[in-house]
Parts: C-alpha cells; structure tokens; sequence
C-alpha cells in the first residue's frame, strides 16, 4: 500500500504549515488579495487545512455541494482561481515537496476549479 501525499509529508502539522504561507502570500497578493478583508484568517486557515488535507488523501473530506456554497457569493474568476493554484503551487515547494506530488496535488485542486469559480466568470 502507498503512502498518501498527506500521510509522506508529516500530516495536518505540515498542511497546516504550507497553508499559512499560502495565505502570507495571497494576502499579498494584487490578484486575489481583496478576497481576503475582514476574513477571520485563523477560521479559515483551519479550514483551508482540513481541505487541503482531503484532496491529499488526509482524513478530512468536505461535498463538492459545500464547497460550491462557501465559494458562491465570493465571485472568484478564473484568473483569481489560476492566481491561487500559482501561489499554493510556491508554497508547496517552498516546504519541500517533489514536483511530482505537486502536481498531483494541484490537479486535485484544479477538479475543484468548476464549483469555486463564480458562475459568471465561467
């Protein structure tokens, strides 16, 4: 049995980890920045863990109805959505994982990319 991305780089610590830089990093920047005022940063970094945690074989696990419906009023585009797989992508290796994992763990973010971007913007 193989190891899962979670479970090879240390698990929720980790995640939790690459998470927070994620975020240092959108907050940042121009693209998606805005998405992120008067946000309560720690909820939703726990939460963003817990989903990153899922889409690495961690044992979290959220319906794509969820999902949809956290990110439906946000009216993320495609180019916030391609801003965000950019800097996850950064911060992934930037805590050290193999390029192959990362893209394994983009294309699972990228399955998401239909019910995150905003209707409209589709």
């Amino acid at each position: 049995m193989s190891q899962s991305i979670y479970d090879r780089y240390g698990g929720f610590k980790t995640i939790s980890r690459i998470v927070m830089t994620f975020y240092e990093m959108a907050l940042d920047s121009d693209q998606i920045g805005g998405h992120f005022e008067d946000i309560d940063m720690p909820r939703l970094i726990d939460h963003q863990t817990k989903f990153v945690s899922s889409l690495v074989g961690g044992p979290a696990s959220f319906s794509d109805d969820r999902i949809e419906a956290v990110h439906r009023h946000l009216n993320i585009t495609h180019e916030d959505f391609d801003e965000m797989a950019d800097l996850f992508g950064e911060a992934l290796a930037q805590h050290g994982m193999e390029d192959a994992h990362i893209k394994i763990a983009l294309g699972a973010i990228e399955s998401k990319r239909a019910i995150i971007v905003a209707r409209s913007a589709a």
